[in-house]
This record gives C-alpha cells, structure tokens and sequence, in this order.
C-alpha cells in the first residue's frame, strides 16, 4: 500500500492553483470539473509521477471549522520536504511568502512554517 494522494482544504481552488504552482512551483497533474469544483491535484516537478496533492474546497463546515482551528492554533495542515530550507526560505520571503517561523534547528530536522494565502499553516523541512 501507497499514498497516492493527500489533500489539503483550500477556501479557493483557483487561488490555490496559482500559489502552489507559480510560488511553490508544483506541476498540475489533473484539472477535472466535477460540479461546480475541480478534481485539481498537483505534484512535485522532479516527481510528476509521485504523490499528488489534490487542492480540496472547504465548503464543508467541517472541513471550513477543521481548517479555520488548525490555522488559529498554529498548527501547519501539511508538510513538504525540501533540500535546502534557508535558500527556500530566500526565495520564498523574496516572492512575498509570510512566514510564521524562520528556520529553526530540531534536533536533526530544520523546519520553517509559511501561510499559503489560502487558509494553511504549510511547513517545510530539510533532513
């Protein structure tokens, strides 16, 4: 057994799309309507075929209430991996990103923790 996909509630899909994949740089895998949403999941560049994170709506008042707590408790709904967190961090203060941490040292783990603009705490972390 894999994940093949992992979601995180977004308040607007289109708004999401454009910051995960122009800020982030994640590469849209699929972009299919159903209803009045999209079936919208995005995956890393050097893993087009690897794990996708699909950008789910929060329409649901769980999802909205779930999501709306988390972010008040400065829980971070997800986490990313990256090589090198303080030339990440670099890049993204200079595309405007709002950090709630810089990086910071856990034992062998440095982490930092962003606002996606679209209602999440993200964390990233270099190993």
């Amino acid at each position: 057994m894999k994940i093949i996909v992992n979601s995180i509630f977004v308040e607007d899909q289109e708004k999401a799309l454009e910051f995960y994949t122009n800020t982030l740089k994640f590469v849209k895998k699929h972009d299919v309507p159903i209803g009045e949403h999209r079936w919208l999941t995005l995956v890393s560049p050097d893993e087009q075929d690897g794990t996708e994170l699909l950008l789910e709506p929060n329409e649901h008042p769980a999802a909205k209430e779930f999501q709306q707590k988390i972010f008040a408790d400065g829980i971070p709904a997800t986490m990313f991996g990256v090589t090198d967190i303080h030339k990440e961090y670099e890049r993204l203060l200079e595309s405007g990103v709002k950090f709630t941490m810089e990086p910071t040292e856990m034992g062998d783990i440095t982490m930092a923790v962003f606002d996606d603009t679209c209602g999440n705490l993200i964390q990233i972390a270099q190993q």
